[in-house]
């Protein structure tokens, strides 16, 4: 019996291992709000509106351990216990985006695993965990929810335009608050949900037609991007190693929008 180990089986072995990761993590963070309670969850401040909660670290640990096991060879970056890229492949973990959500009780979190490989993204999934919806996307083979295909909405007319705009703390509120005039003046309507893989995703299925946010980490981003792009989305992020090692920009929309959306975004 012969066993193939070209990188498209590789591939989708790493895809079906993560896909049930990311669901029984997602699932155990829901069970422990539900059973613990907000109080209950060991919440520490690493920053300014920035938390970290035992079920984060649990995640990670969890998600950690169990790809070292699987996939010994691979690198691995995350969120709460950072990691290097290693030679080969790696995986960037976020294994709760949208702590503050998840610790207030708002249904805008999940887990967001992505893994790259050659300098490319080429695995992503985010599991949605209050609603149990897994998506996912391997590179050059579209996007998924629940294995069903997804695509970016087709909305052309920009005063149907709703999307989600996010904001960092890294960078001047000036900006954000013109981008919010920017977005009134336009006619495009726009939120804020406290999650950035989540919010992607939301492009991914057709939900909203953008998402941008000036500055975020990989681990927030990476897995969903991949995902709307797959689905058809316009996506605009820095080259990868810059993006690991530093974050930055990030800028997801349907296509028939992208040019206007990115020149009102972009106004200084």
């Amino acid at each position: 019996m012969t066993i193939k180990t070209d990188q498209t089986d590789t591939l989708a072995a790493r895809l079906e291992f993560a896909s049930i990761l990311a669901r029984n993590v997602g699932l155990e963070a829901l069970r422990y709000w539900n059973e613990q309670g907000a109080d209950g969850l060991g919440t520490e401040t690493k920053g300014l509106q920035d938390f970290v909660t035992k079920a984060d670290k649990a995640a990670e640990h969890t998600i950690r351990s169990e790809l070292a096991r699987r996939f010994p060879q691979d690198g691995f970056i995350g969120e709460e216990t950072g990691g290097t890229t290693g030679t080969g492949g790696y995986w960037v973990v976020d294994p709760i985006d949208g702590t503050a959500n998840y610790l207030r009780g708002l249904r805008h979190w999940g887990v967001s695993i992505a893994y790259v490989s050659g300098g490319q993204m080429q695995l992503g999934l985010v599991h949605d965990s209050p609603t149990d919806r897994l998506y996912h996307a391997q590179a050059g083979q579209g996007a998924f929810r629940d294995g069903q295909p997804i695509s970016v909405s087709p909305t052309s007319d920009p005063h149907a335009a709703l999307g989600i705009l996010g904001a960092s703390r890294r960078l001047p509120v000036e900006g954000y608050l013109r981008q919010i005039k920017s977005l009134y003046d336009a006619g495009i309507e726009h939120r804020k949900i406290g999650s950035a893989a989540i919010g992607i995703i939301r492009v991914a299925e057709g939900t909203v037609d953008f998402y941008y946010e000036g500055h975020l980490n990989s681990w927030d981003a990476l897995a969903a991007v991949l995902i709307t792009r797959e689905a058809g989305g316009t996506i605009r992020l820095p080259e990868m190693d810059k993006f690991i090692a530093r974050g930055g920009e990030v800028f997801c929309a349907t296509p028939a929008l992208s040019d206007l959306l990115a020149g009102i975004l972009a106004a200084k």
